[in-house]
């Protein structure tokens, strides 16, 4: 078994872009099964070495991290996974994305395949004829990464005894704000496209500035051969939808005012964003429409949280999106 106690902590463990993976190469959780660290990962056997607590209402102070060189580099890591848990609490974007690609570098180039209607159709092929085929190319332009983050700027000696507990309330704020950045430039992609002329195609109701059923099950219908199974609405949208007689059922009615699960007749998820433009709600096939391009996981400028102790350091996200399948997304306006 490996010795987690004596593993030399500094700050090079960073340079690969993930804390975590470097340490379980040095201490494998594998090392652990059948022992009381079992369950554990290797970030967490540290924090278990150094006695510190990030959770609870007897978690410990900052200034824990920072009572030795070895563990103030566990800090940055901590102050990452608060901020992924907030992004990850406040995301709606695996409600919408079909696929996420991870990269090393800022350069991506995206695959497509628009098939005709006579592509869609799987023919019987006679023996010995030729078998139709289906072109799947690199898209022309690349997927615009963007970069997305926010300053942390404290003293150490302003936060020094706060505890951990709810230094990690703030951090989440921050994942949080990332998150809904991310979601606001999925939003935008799904609607006007990523560059390559595939914007979504947009639907206009049957009397303008009035959403009616039919009109839904109208934009349901002409999702054929992809399946509607997700919309995502302005907030006014959702309201307007959500007073229609045919989601007020005492089915639906006990879901949402019981548990805030809002069901629709039409079988989709429903979700509510500021992110759509005011009077649109944005149709969605979740498995064929939206690819999520990532260059890393949430960054930290680990130097400076470990030598300056704070003061100021930025915490990054950098992503962008693709479409998939062009038809897979429709907008319809209200």
């Amino acid at each position: 078994m490996a010795n987690f106690d004596n593993i030399k902590l500094e700050k090079g463990l960073y340079a690969s872009g993930n804390f975590t993976k470097s340490l379980e190469s040095i201490d494998p959780s594998e090392n652990y099964k059948g022992t009381s660290l079992e369950g554990l990962d290797a970030y967490q056997r540290q924090l278990k070495r150094f006695g510190i607590k990030v959770g609870g209402p007897a978690s410990d102070v900052v200034d824990k991290f920072f009572k030795n060189s070895q563990s103030a580099v566990l800090f940055p890591e901590y102050v990452s996974r608060a901020v992924k848990q907030g992004l990850e609490q406040a995301d709606i974007l695996a409600d919408v994305v079909a696929s996420t690609t991870s990269i090393d570098g800022l350069d991506y180039r995206s695959i497509s395949s628009i098939p005709t209607e006579e592509e869609k159709e799987i023919k019987v092929v006679k023996e010995g004829a030729f078998i139709p085929e289906t072109t799947i190319r690199t898209k022309e332009n690349l997927v615009k990464l963007k970069k997305r983050g926010r300053s942390l700027v404290a003293s150490y000696e302003a936060i020094r005894f706060q505890r951990l507990d709810l230094f990690t309330v703030t951090l989440r704020q921050i994942g949080a704000y990332i998150a809904r950045t991310l979601l606001k430039d999925a939003i935008d992609v799904l609607e006007n496209g990523d560059g390559n002329g595939n914007a979504a195609e947009t639907v206009s109701v049957a009397q303008a500035g009035a959403l009616t059923y039919a009109d839904l099950v109208n934009f349901w219908n002409g999702f054929d051969p992809y399946e509607l199974n997700t919309i995502v609405a302005d907030p006014a949208v959702m309201a307007e939808m959500l007073n229609m007689e045919q989601f007020r059922d005492a089915a639906a009615g006990l879901n949402f005012h019981g548990k805030g699960d809002m069901i629709t007749p039409l079988g989709a998820k429903l979700l509510k964003s500021s992110a759509v433009g005011e009077g649109k709600l944005i149709g969605i096939d979740k498995t064929a429409a939206l690819e999520m391009v990532k260059a890393g996981d949430i960054m930290t400028e680990y130097d400076k949280l470990i030598d300056r102790q704070l003061e100021r350091a930025v915490i990054s996200c950098t992503a962008g999106f693709a479409k998939i399948f062009d038809g897979a997304s429709k907008v319809l306006s209200v």
